[in-house]
């Protein structure tokens, strides 16, 4: 199982936007895939991050380190109710809903596991996934 750290971010938000994915492998890491959009938001950055990591891990599966709390709850306690409801919620439409939807394909059809890490707080995997993120704003590519 790969162990993944992603981010996203968008600055102004919204505004231009990057998105990265950091591979940690016997005590190295280094960046796996970056993306970029012009006129984005940091939530929609976050998720592509994600879709990146389990695409680029696929049926070896992996456990994904992320800040981004909302994208837990969508795949873990939401997006369940949400397909089961035909893709509607009671309170409106669903933003981001293109993502939402690919997201929550690939989690179901691969193994991910799905770890929590307080963004900012000086953890090295989370920081060097926030300076790639960052990067890939900026036109950074592999």
């Amino acid at each position: 199982m790969k162990i993944l750290w992603t981010d996203g971010s968008a600055s102004p938000n919204p505004g231009p936007g990057g998105w990265a994915v950091i591979e940690v492998a016997s005590g190295e890491a280094k960046p796996v895939a970056l993306g970029r959009d012009k006129d984005t938001t940091n939530i929609r950055m976050e998720g592509a991050a994600m879709i990146a990591a389990i695409s680029y891990a696929g049926e070896e599966g992996c456990e994904i380190h992320t800040d981004s709390e909302f994208w837990i709850n969508v795949l873990t306690k939401w997006a369940p109710s949400w397909k089961a409801a035909g893709w509607r919620k009671k309170s409106g439409p669903i933003k981001n809903l293109d993502l939402v939807q690919e997201l929550y394909e690939l989690y179901v059809k691969y193994p991910v596991k799905l770890v929590w890490e307080k963004g900012h707080a000086g953890t090295e995997y989370n920081e060097l996934a926030d300076e790639w993120a960052n990067k890939a704003r900026l036109g950074a590519e592999l």
